[in-house]
């Protein structure tokens, strides 16, 4: 956990850290529709490949939030 949250440091430290929150969050936002197109609109048997794709990508959707302001408090 300290990795990351070092690394998250030196991306605020050099003024990257919007630009790369909102690249996570276009990641999760696609693995979130990929997710949600998987389960609604195909007949997969095997639902755990949505439920993955959702998951990631909520938490995908929430995390540069959390651990930048994890950083704030370190």
């Amino acid at each position: 956990m300290d990795e990351i949250l070092d690394a998250v440091d030196l991306l605020a430290d050099s003024g990257l850290e919007g630009i790369v929150t909102w690249l996570v969050r276009v990641v999760g936002l696609v693995a979130l529709l990929a997710g949600l197109g998987l389960w609604l609109f195909t007949e997969m048997g095997l639902l755990v490949v949505p439920a993955l794709l959702i998951l990631a990508g909520l938490v995908l959707l929430v995390a540069p939030s959390v651990l930048l302001f994890a950083a704030e408090l370190a």
